[in-house]
């Protein structure tokens, strides 16, 4: 099972990782009426969570700046950003990073009983599972966004 759960998790990156390189950057920022967010926005928050759930950011992780959490926390919309803003192509690097330091996780580490637990997951492994699903949500989400961007009227932000 622990390999079972590292090889969903390199591809559903895989997918997110070539849907984001096959993105043009100018259409990664369209907020279509009725979504919250646009792409740019879901590739910093599975960036942002993935890095919460599996290193503890940003406690125990310098990996992304701090204020990746303002930008793409959950909550957090586009229209409020302020300050400096990674572009699509440097959340592809760092999301592309990530992966090589998730690749690094020791299996047995899958079975570590969490400290707290988060959403009644009791284990890492449980926890990595559901970062897994949140990632390839957020790539609905963004093939939703990209979906309507071709197809409909929509609004710049």
């Amino acid at each position: 099972m622990s390999t079972l759960t590292i090889q969903n998790f390199e591809l559903s990156r895989a997918f997110f990782l070539n849907h984001l390189e096959a993105m043009n950057a100018e259409l990664a920022d369209v907020q279509p009426e009725g979504f919250n967010n646009n792409i740019r926005w879901h590739a910093g928050h599975v960036l942002t969570t993935a890095e919460y759930f599996m290193f503890d950011f940003p406690k125990k992780s310098s990996n992304l700046p701090k204020h990746y959490i303002e930008l793409f926390n959950r909550g957090t919309s586009p229209a409020d950003w302020k300050g400096e803003v990674p572009t699509l192509k440097e959340l592809q690097q760092q999301l592309s990073d990530q992966l090589v330091r998730i690749k690094e996780i020791p299996e047995d580490r899958l079975q570590e009983k969490l400290e707290k637990e988060i959403f009644n997951f009791k284990t890492f492994g449980e926890l990595v599972n559901f970062t897994v699903f949140h990632e390839t949500y957020h790539l609905g989400q963004m093939h939703a966004i990209k979906r309507v961007i071709e197809n409909q009227s929509v609004k710049q932000v």
